[in-house]
């Protein structure tokens, strides 16, 4: 899969079904960088007219895993990956469209380059912040990923 907004949503579409029907869109990736846009709509809504929490966390996910999927397929290895724990912090309503950015990239290919060289797991957080468009905080989640060298 080469890295690419529109194919990497392509796949989303096949392997991540509730999140493209919930309409997580990846924008933006680079080995740095990565931006995920989910728009308020009545299909993913909770009962006080604003987003779910679970559909914010497919967006954030997205933005701090897709980065990980693409490195570690430029690795060449063979190598899994898995979120191991989660926080999150909401800080305002979510409706309208809500940007999600994370920025860690850098921290991923130090992780695949130890686990590589050491043949053991390596775990390592990512913050993704969700901003609405008024540029306003709604919500930050971090995720600790592990990967390891498959035997």
């Amino acid at each position: 899969m080469a890295v690419s907004a529109g194919k990497f949503n392509t796949f989303t579409f096949f392997k991540l079904p509730s999140a493209w029907w919930s309409g997580v869109r990846l924008r933006s990736i680079d080995d740095k960088l990565a931006v995920v846009t989910v728009k308020h709509k009545w299909f993913n809504q909770n009962p006080f007219r604003s987003m779910f929490w679970a559909v914010q966390g497919m967006a954030a996910e997205l933005s701090t895993g897709a980065m990980v999927i693409t490195q570690i397929k430029e690795s060449g290895k063979k190598i899994s990956m898995l979120v191991a724990n989660n926080n999150a912090n909401f800080s305002k309503k979510a409706t309208g469209k809500i940007t999600f950015t994370c920025e860690d990239g850098h921290l991923i290919k130090e992780a695949i380059d130890k686990t590589i060289a050491t043949g053991e797991g390596q775990a390592f957080w990512m913050k993704s912040i969700g901003v609405n468009e008024d540029g306003v905080v709604v919500s930050t989640f971090n995720f600790e990923w592990t990967i390891r060298i498959k035997k």
